[in-house]
């Protein structure tokens, strides 16, 4: 009995120090740990806060990629801070890591469209082919642009609908930018029958470009014959207008072409039908203005 109390007390001893020295090692593991975790957080935390405010200096850095490319850092920072933690209580680390790296690859291909649209919401902030507030047009969607995110852009229609188009359908289609550019060109023809005065036509449409002061004078307007037809021949007006007055001053160079017919005797009254040019008692008949978008 004395000796089995002995053992007894001896494994119990031995338990003891075993214990004591795991618990002094693994309290210096634990506070190197924490220590770790303190400061790999405000690391992490000063690392994204400095970047964000360097690349918001960058001229043409959008904001929304500036916070997308800093939150990347500090989430990259935080899990290699994790990693090194592991790595106190002996955790075999290129395990976790290639975990991770499987993981990643599993959740990049589930997440491949979402993925695309992000690549290319990262293009669009970078390349800006249009910005917020220009009015432009692909193949598939037209509107003004509201906001430009990593996923989607907004739209509101020519009609004054909501449009959300998922980024890769605008980054891989050609998009035509109807407000980038200060100025615009627009072209307007009429028909004039071959035995009437082709001069005093073109005259004429000259001076309702000249008249007209939103018309810009450099590029100055061009009137000139288009083309000959079977029984008329298509004269055109060419002039250049501010991208802001250009929806406008094409409207009302229909009417003033048409009120300008209406008091020549040499031309029909309705400058702005669309019916094909034809003769008509020795008149000058008039083409439907070249179709153009806002």
């Amino acid at each position: 009995m004395e000796q089995q109390a002995a053992d007894v007390l001896l494994a119990t001893q031995t338990a003891l120090s075993q214990a004591s020295a795991l618990a002094v090692q693994y309290s210096f593991s634990v506070l190197g740990a924490v220590i770790l975790l303190v400061l790999g957080w405000a690391l992490a935390g000063f690392t994204s806060r400095w970047a964000y405010e360097g690349l918001s200096r960058v001229h043409g850095i959008d904001e929304t990629l500036a916070r997308f490319f800093t939150n990347v850092l500090r989430y990259a920072l935080l899990i290699l801070v994790f990693i090194t933690v592991l790595g106190q209580f002996g955790v075999q680390t290129a395990s976790i890591i290639a975990t991770l790296g499987a993981a990643g690859l599993a959740i990049g291909l589930a997440l491949q469209g979402t993925l695309q649209n992000i690549a290319a919401g990262i293009m669009l902030l970078i390349l800006r082919p249009f910005r917020v507030g220009e009015y432009i047009e692909t193949s598939s969607v037209a509107g003004t642009v509201r906001e430009i995110g990593l996923f989607a852009t907004e739209l509101k229609t020519g009609d004054g609908l909501y449009r959300l188009a998922p980024n890769s359908t605008l980054w891989n289609t050609p998009i035509t930018n109807f407000t980038r550019e200060p100025t615009r060109r627009n072209e307007l023809k009429i028909s004039v029958a071959y035995e009437d005065d082709i001069d005093l036509a073109m005259e004429t449409l000259m001076n309702i470009a000249k008249a007209d002061s939103r018309v810009l004078t450099s590029p100055a307007p061009s009137v000139f014959i288009d083309s000959l037809g079977d029984g008329t021949i298509s004269v055109a007006l060419r002039y250049w207008a501010k991208t802001g007055d250009w929806w406008l001053v094409s409207r009302d160079m229909v009417k003033r072409v048409k009120l300008a017919f209406d008091y020549n005797p040499d031309a029909v009254p309705d400058a702005s039908d669309a019916a094909p040019a034809k003769k008509s008692n020795g008149k000058v008949t008039a083409e439907k203005p070249t179709p153009t978008r806002q």
